[in-house]
């Protein structure tokens, strides 16, 4: 799986990533020089291991330049943040169906199902708005229900091997 981001500053960018990305999904870095004007339709989760953990996954990433986002959640408990160059991402609480450093790519879409099904990965768990595959090796990819309008510009993008 290759994720690509837009960057203004796309070695700034690729340094703060290489900070937690680890080596599970190739990471691409091309410079843009259009703004980020609305919430990415693809984000990362990283996972954490511990509560503490977690708090020190969000301490570190802060240290670095992220900055805490709202994006509309209530009471959840992973945390949103912004990267450097403003690119949301959660760090997600302990689940043990993450055992790797990025827990899921995941991608906004109005057909969750139709989109998981899409990517001829079987499709290992569903529900009521999203609809998740798990490519080996790699994290999840997870698709989740929005009724938001397609963005103007995808500034993170995401390219998944075909799995025949």
């Amino acid at each position: 799986m290759e994720i690509t981001f837009e960057a203004a500053d796309p070695p700034a960018l690729a340094a703060f990533w290489s900070e937690f990305a680890g080596d599970e999904i190739e990471l691409t870095f091309v410079w843009s020089d259009i703004p980020k004007i609305e919430k990415n339709r693809v984000h990362l989760d990283l996972a954490s291991t511990s509560p503490e953990h977690q708090a020190d996954v969000v301490a570190r990433a802060l240290k670095l330049g992220a900055e805490h986002a709202d994006v509309g959640q209530i009471d959840v408990p992973w945390v949103v943040l912004r990267d450097p160059q403003g690119n949301e991402f959660c760090v997600l609480e302990p689940r043990p169906e993450y055992p790797g450093v990025i827990a899921a790519v995941v991608v906004d879409s109005r057909d969750p199902l139709a989109s998981a099904g899409a990517t001829g990965h079987p499709v290992v768990r569903s529900g009521d708005g999203f609809a998740s595959v798990r490519p080996e090796p790699g994290p999840w990819l997870e698709f989740v229900r929005t009724d938001d309008p397609e963005p103007i510009t995808n500034r993170v993008r995401v390219r998944w091997a075909d799995p025949a």
